[in-house]
């Protein structure tokens, strides 16, 4: 099988690389380490398709040294071991290892005291975050570079790169063509290229538009894996969106989302928005989710994504309040540092001189709740942003009011 054209266009120099100019452009970080020939251990990190293997595939050809790929999932300790025993042999070997965070305790164990002396030279890649995924001891003794994502500029240019290559010999194509791959290749390069083949070799006088393409994918691809950080990413943007009261941006994570299927992220999601973000400032949006989410499993996808719109354009637009998380976090805080002093004794379970509310006017009666040392704590503070969340103000002002003149 011949390679596709993808891996005939990675680059043979740093200086070929696509993109990530704030690593590889003049006198950054790598750019100036690979000058100067002093390569640490280090990992790469970022959504696929945006030079992780050929910025590492780069270096080694640059600085012209011993090296060897693994991939963390595929290869076996005994590839692990062999390149061991290579590097002691040749004082020295670069491991480009590919999907870094599922390595294992025992490759670690092998690993680890080549990487501290220096031996083994480790540069690994991963699409997930070092700091959630990757075993801090790894972690520890390598440096992390962030890699960005591709703009549509780069997509273009990698692509107005690969048009020249033999294999595409006689191509005709516009820049309206190249523009929309670049615009549904999600910002993966090898995406681009990848269906910049395709589309050159499913017709016959060579000439590659936009009705091409479209008959091959008119679907745009984005990173959105379920089961790793983009996920996450695009989860976490949904709900800062919808707390930021941004309509617009909270409908298209939510689009994203029910475009992967992804019904029990977006239903938990919207659960803890729900009391997290829009709480006491709208406490009827419980029970509106709660109906939302009932309707949406039992009309399943794709008529689900009506009901999902309402509730998230319901929840975006709605007044917010995160005065009973912040108001918890205290307790908790209290709780978790010890200052839990004994119950009093008239609220306990045998409740010695407990006064009964109700046998009191308007249902209240001052007396002492909180233990000792935290009778002067307040940890609800209202917020005003809506109607009901300042009623909660006024009759907690009263209490407050009422308990202050109980004590003169």
């Amino acid at each position: 099988m011949e390679k596709p054209l993808a891996l005939k266009l990675a680059p043979n120099s740093i200086d070929e690389v696509i993109g990530q100019k704030h690593l590889l452009g003049e006198n950054k970080i790598l750019k100036n380490l690979v000058k100067n020939k002093k390569i640490p251990s280090m990992i790469l990190y970022g959504r696929p398709g945006i030079g992780k293997t050929s910025i590492a595939n780069a270096i080694v050809k640059d600085l012209n040294v011993r090296y060897r790929f693994l991939n963390a999932t595929i290869n076996n300790k005994k590839d692990f071991d062999i390149v061991v025993e290579e590097a002691k042999m040749y004082d020295g070997i670069v491991l480009i290892m590919d999907e870094i965070h599922r390595l294992n305790k025992d490759k670690q164990d092998l690993l680890l005291p080549q990487i501290e002396s220096g031996l083994i030279t480790l540069i690994g890649l991963t699409t997930s975050n070092p700091y959630h995924k990757i075993n801090p001891a790894i972690r520890s003794r390598c440096h992390l570079f962030e890699l960005l994502p591709l703009e549509e500029k780069d997509i273009i240019e990698g692509l107005k790169k690969a048009i020249k290559h033999p294999d595409l010999d006689g191509i005709i194509i516009d820049d309206e063509a190249l523009k929309y791959i670049a615009a549904i290749s999600g910002n993966d390069l090898r995406y681009a290229y990848n269906l910049l083949e395709i589309a050159f070799f499913s017709t016959n006088d060579k000439v590659v538009n936009v009705e091409t393409i479209k008959k091959i994918n008119n679907k745009p691809a984005f990173f959105h894996d379920k089961n790793e950080d983009g996920h996450y990413d695009v989860l976490s943007a949904f709900q800062k969106s919808i707390r930021g009261s941004d309509v617009n941006a909270s409908l298209h994570y939510l689009a994203r989302l029910l475009e992967a299927g992804d019904l029990d992220s977006i239903y938990r999601r919207l659960s803890v928005i729900c009391y997290e973000d829009i709480g006491l400032a709208n406490p009827n949006i419980g029970p509106r989710l709660n109906a939302a989410i009932n309707a949406s499993e039992l009309v399943g996808l794709p008529e689900a994504v009506i009901p999902m719109s309402e509730i998230v354009i319901e929840m975006a637009l709605s007044p917010k309040s995160n005065s009973a998380n912040l108001a918890i976090n205290k307790a908790l805080e209290d709780v978790r540092t010890g200052k839990c002093e004994k119950v009093p004794t008239h609220i306990n379970a045998t409740a010695v001189g407990y006064l009964y509310p109700h046998d009191y006017p308007n249902d209240f009666v001052v007396q002492e709740y909180l233990p000792n040392n935290l009778r002067k704590k307040n940890y609800y503070n209202p917020k005003t942003t809506s109607q009901y969340e300042r009623s909660l103000k006024q009759i907690k002002e009263s209490i407050d009011k009422i308990k202050n003149e109980s004590k003169n």
